[in-house]
């Protein structure tokens, strides 16, 4: 189908595809549910209030976010159950519970350290100020969290044991590491062990009063490969959203699934290096490359037709500066089919990474841009 107004958008800019998000976002809910668990969106990539309620399939429910910005831009719209998956700093409480009171909302937050334990504690009894705390537990990732027979998980319990204001709930574990693998079975192997060292680590709560505890888990590999999720309260992930080449390129989706897009125009022809340039560079795309390492021709993106966002043939973004992509080509008929002031759209290698740079969505539906949705950016 033809999009009839893409002239009238400023370049480069951010599409989304509406169809395709809810496709994505429908998908998730309905593994989930085959699951028997509860869906926590983790929306650090759209960062977006509309977004949210299709990943939701409701105005409000629980999410996940990254930054306290987020946290912050999500309890305004009337969000009131978050979580911040980073670990916090002492530094961060004051803001942290500033919007918890401002907005009647929760922020659960997460550690890895009995230091800070002790500082939430000591907090949360000079200012009366109720806070819900999570233990992030390394399932093997290797970047933030616990090991799940780490003496410190106990240690950290015993410092919530007599404290009133603030509650130990549970766990939190990430496998980011499955995104390093194109192989099912090793994400069945990692999504399994994210699973079980998640529930073991419980064992190492001391005088836990909750007989309930949350055990939260997730990455998109892992929740879509997932054998079963028993005794998980919930899965975080996010990317599933919108998608990219990095996933596509470890075959967790397909091209035709990437919701998101960035229009680019063409500036210039350089015929003696046989390269087109575009308005879209490194800070447009990112820097990002993570979908080479299982599609070698991604290059910085790859290149697509605007109207349907289908990839031209062995076309991608083969060189980024700050504000200027090359497009290296062989066959000087592109220059004919890529006049200057044409329009291409790029599917990114690193969907997170390309939307930090914007602060709104052109709404895609149905062959025309309908609306334009903003959302947050910042800490």
């Amino acid at each position: 189908m033809k999009i009839n107004n893409l002239n009238e958008l400023n370049t480069p800019c951010l599409i989304l595809d509406k169809n395709l998000l809810q496709k994505n976002c429908n998908k998730a809910r309905k593994k989930c549910s085959e699951l028997n668990t509860i869906l926590r969106p983790h929306v650090k990539t759209p960062k977006s209030i509309e977004v949210a309620k299709i990943a939701l399939g409701k105005d409000i429910g629980p999410i996940t976010v990254s930054t306290l910005e987020e946290a912050e831009y999500f309890a305004s719209s009337g969000f009131k159950d978050i979580t911040y998956a980073v670990c916090i700093i002492p530094a961060k409480l004051k803001r942290l519970n500033y919007i918890q009171l401002k907005y009647d909302c929760v922020i659960r937050m997460v550690i890895d350290s009995v230091f800070v334990a002790k500082e939430i504690v000591n907090y949360s009894k000079l200012n009366s100020t109720k806070f819900e705390i999570l233990i992030e537990i390394d399932c093997g990732e290797g970047r933030s969290g616990l090991g799940y027979q780490d003496e410190k998980i106990r240690e950290i319990s015993k410092v919530f044991d007599t404290n009133h204001h603030s509650k130990l709930l549970g766990v939190l574990a990430h496998a980011g590491h499955s995104y390093s693998t194109k192989n099912k079975k090793e994400i069945i192997s990692i999504s399994n062990i994210e699973r079980e060292q998640a529930l073991a680590s419980l064992k190492n709560f001391v005088n836990s009063e909750n007989n309930s505890p949350i055990i939260s888990i997730g990455s998109t590999p892992t929740l879509f490969y997932a054998e079963h999720l028993k005794g998980i309260t919930e899965v975080r992930a996010g990317i599933y959203m919108f998608w990219d080449l990095a996933q596509a390129s470890r075959g967790i989706c397909e091209i035709g699934d990437i919701a998101l897009t960035v229009l680019a125009s063409v500036i210039g022809h350089n015929q003696q290096k046989g390269k087109i340039l575009l308005d879209a560079g490194a800070l447009a795309l990112s820097k990002d490359i993570s979908a080479n390492n299982f599609m070698p021709k991604a290059g910085y993106g790859l290149v697509c037709d605007p109207h349907t966002a289908i990839p031209f043939e062995e076309l991608s973004i083969s060189e980024v500066h700050q504000e200027h992509g090359s497009i290296k080509v062989d066959n000087i008929n592109w220059f004919d089919k890529l006049p200057i002031g044409s329009l291409v759209r790029i599917l990114p290698n690193h969907a997170c990474l390309t939307c930090a740079a914007y602060s709104n969505y052109n709404i895609l539906e149905n062959g025309s841009i309908v609306d334009n949705w903003s959302r947050t950016n910042g800490w």
